[in-house]
């Protein structure tokens, strides 16, 4: 591993750990055993740093959820690997998601450019759900639902489980499989759930 590396794998470390805020360059060199001024000559400021690792995350995260929804074989099982995939790379101490969790692309981030960075990769999550939320629609597996809406409210759930589950003390043992429940139960098409006013079990 370069030192470049190095300094990459420690700041997720600590951006994980402190946040983005109580993040320094100091903690960083310090946490690779890498001299401090390396930091500066390769990533230039905390920010450039930040976007460099949050999207390396984003795209770790991509990908492994890309990977479980291809082996959907129904539009409803797609959306649900899709799921379970997050939530358990949520876990998954080697992702560094802690990375995306304590730190806030949308308020720590300061310029346009590094926010819509973020915000792509992102927004690329929410096509991959609007296009299982179409095939389910099509395969007759989900529901009739507002598709767009439908895939910013399955991110938000997932996205608020996580922080429960990783920030708070409250969190259930049993959070993420009953999540995956509701969230099954909510989108799954059955005889007398024919379109979205017709369902009892809705995630509105």
């Amino acid at each position: 591993m370069t030192k470049k590396e190095m300094l990459i794998e420690a700041a997720k470390e600590v951006f994980g750990e402190y946040g983005y805020a109580d993040t320094t360059f100091k903690k960083i060199s310090e946490r690779a055993g890498v001299a401090f001024g390396l930091l500066t000559h390769h990533f230039g400021t905390k920010e450039n740093l930040f976007l460099l690792t949050g999207l390396e995350v984003l795209t770790d995260l991509s990908s492994r959820v890309n990977k479980a929804m291809a082996d959907g074989d129904t539009g409803l099982a797609s959306i649900l690997n899709f799921c379970r995939e997050y939530l358990a790379f949520s876990m998954d101490t080697k992702s560094h998601f802690m990375v995306l969790v304590r730190c806030s692309p949308y308020s720590d981030l300061k310029t346009r450019e590094s926010k819509e960075s973020i915000q792509s990769g992102f927004r690329a999550l929410l096509h991959d759900l609007e296009a299982s939320l179409w095939r389910g629609i099509e395969d007759g597996t989900v529901r009739e639902v507002p598709v767009t809406e439908t895939a910013a409210a399955l991110l938000g759930i997932l996205v608020g489980t996580v922080r429960t589950q990783l920030l708070t003390g409250y969190a259930p043992p049993n959070l993420y499989p009953e999540v995956l429940t509701f969230i099954e139960r909510s989108l799954k098409r059955t005889r007398d759930c024919q379109g979205p006013d017709l369902c009892a079990h809705a995630i509105y």
